[in-house]
Parts: C-alpha cells; structure tokens; sequence
C-alpha cells in the first residue's frame, strides 16, 4: 500500500515539475520570440531613421539657397536638425508666436477675445490677407482677427493684433516660452523698416519647441487646442501638404517674403504624429524652387515617420 503511495506521489510530483518546467519553459521562448522580435522592430525603426536622415541630406544638398530643418518624431522623441539654431527671417512665422501671445494675453485679462475692432483705413498692409481690400468701417472680433492671422496669413489682421496685445508683451512671451532667438522687431509687413535691416527673427528649433507646446498642451488644453484648431485651417497648402495624403491633418503655417520661403507645423498620423520646419533663404523665381524644396522633404518625412 504504502509503495502504491509513493509511486503515485512520484508520478504526481513528476507530472507537477513537467507542467512546471514546461510552462516556464514556453514563457521562455515566448520571452525570446518577443524579444526577438521587438530588437527587430527597433532595428527596422533605427533603420528608417538612418534612411531619413540621409534623405534629408541629399534634398539639402540638392537645395540652392540656404535652409534650415528640423524634423521630430512626437513618439519616440527622434530629431534631424540641420542649422536648426541658425537665424532667418521670421516672415509669417512670427504670427504663430503672435497667436500664441493673444491667447495667453486673453487669459490674463488683458484683451478681450469678443472686442469689435472698426477696421480703419491706416491699419491696411501690404502683401496676404483680403482685409486690405475689405472698406474702412468693416467691423471684426480679435478672435476672428486672430484667425485671419493665420489661415489666410492676413497682414492687416496681424497689425491690428500686434497693435492691440503689443510687441513688447509678445517679445517677453517668447522667452518665457524658451524661444532664444525669436524676437519682434517690427510690424511684419512693415517693408520701409526691413529696408532699413529692421527684422524680425526665428530660428527652426524655436518654431519646433514652440510648436511642441501646442501639441503636448502646455499652454493650457484650452489654448492649445485653439491654437491647433486655427492652424489646422490654414488655406495655403503647396508646401508641407504637397505630396501627403489628403486623408492626413496637418496643423501648420507659412511664411513667404522677397526671399524668404518656410513652412512649419504637425503632422498627424497616429502613432507617429511629427513636427517639420523648414526655413530657406533663397534667389529662385517666385520661390517655386523653394516651395518645391520643402515639399519634397516633408514628403520624404512622411515616409520615413508615418508607417511604422
């Protein structure tokens, strides 16, 4: 009796360390599997990167003018940058900062965002924008103005905003924000001042930063989200959209002068959301070459950062 216990203890015992060493056994080689096979998604990653990295190289060396680009990959944290400390002119980029600073100054009590503003005829400005055209006496909200700032990169809305929140306040955002190099030295249509090498200037990193703001809401759900909203509808699209997919959301702002051409903003494609910037200096006719330029590198981000 007692042998016939044993054996069946043994036998019970045996088939309890099987199951043992048998589960840990496949949790083992499911751990290695796993492993295994994530080293080879990192790898392909790192891969595409490299990739990226080298496509970014041959557009810039291929570009005849001067740029600036800075690319990061909101997921993973991953940035290309090439003169991304170097200083342009902030064109119409400087109206992203404006927009910001007019949110923020809204939020401290310091402009009311439902105000009509009477248009006058000494408030018009040159260059973007339908306000210019629009008749003295024509009345608008500083929301609305805000807007116009940016979707339709209207000039006389942006004077009229600058005047109203003030260089000063918008200059000391910019710093409490981290932008080093970002400063408003003048209107930005003000071109007798440029003349004169009155500028106003950005640097892309400062772009990105500010931008990554907006996205990771750190000005606020609220304001970060308007801010999103306004440069979602942006209106003028043959630059960063050119070449992506229409299905894909792209919050962005361009910047166009004598000159000048940039593009920067967010790119959706969750999960791998992205912001690009990109910002030249160039001699090309009618900044086709430019436009062309920036279009062929995000396409080429997209491509690298969107499917992974």
């Amino acid at each position: 009796m007692k042998a016939t216990y044993k054996k069946s203890l043994f036998l019970l015992l045996a088939v309890v360390v099987s199951f043992i060493f048998g589960w840990f056994g496949h949790y083992y080689i499911v751990m290695l599997k796993d492993r295994k096979e994530a080293s080879l998604v990192l790898a392909q990653h790192s891969l595409k990167k490299d990739n990226l990295r080298r496509a970014m190289l041959r557009e810039i060396k291929k570009f005849k003018g001067e740029a600036a680009v800075f690319i990061k990959d909101l997921n993973s944290g991953w940035e290309f940058t090439h003169n991304g400390t170097t200083l342009f002119p902030a064109a119409s980029l400087a109206k992203i900062p404006i927009m910001v600073a007019s949110f923020l100054a809204a939020q401290e009590g310091r402009l009311k965002l439902d105000r009509v503003i009477t248009l006058k005829s000494s408030y018009k400005l040159p260059g973007s924008g339908f306000l210019k055209a629009m008749p003295a006496g024509s009345s608008f909200t500083v929301e609305k103005l805000i807007g116009l700032m940016i979707y339709e990169s209207d000039n006389t809305a942006t004077n009229i905003v600058t005047n109203i929140v003030g260089v000063d306040y918008i200059n000391s955002i910019c710093k409490k924000l981290g932008l080093r190099d970002t400063v408003l030295s003048r209107r930005v249509a003000d071109y007798a001042l440029r003349d004169k090498g009155i500028e106003n200037y950005t640097t892309a990193q400062d772009i990105a930063t500010l931008l990554e703001k907006i996205y990771r809401k750190e000005l606020g759900i609220n304001i970060s989200e308007r801010c999103l909203g306004i440069m979602k509808l942006t209106r003028i699209n043959d630059r960063i959209p050119k070449y992506l997919p229409a299905s894909v959301t792209i919050a962005h702002k361009t910047g166009l002068e004598q000159g000048i051409c940039h593009d920067a903003g967010i790119v959706f494609c969750y999960p791998n959301d992205f912001i690009i910037v990109v910002l030249t200096k160039h001699h090309n006719s009618y900044s086709n070459d430019s436009k062309e330029f920036i279009a062929r590198v995000a396409q080429q981000a997209y491509l690298h950062l969107a499917k992974q």
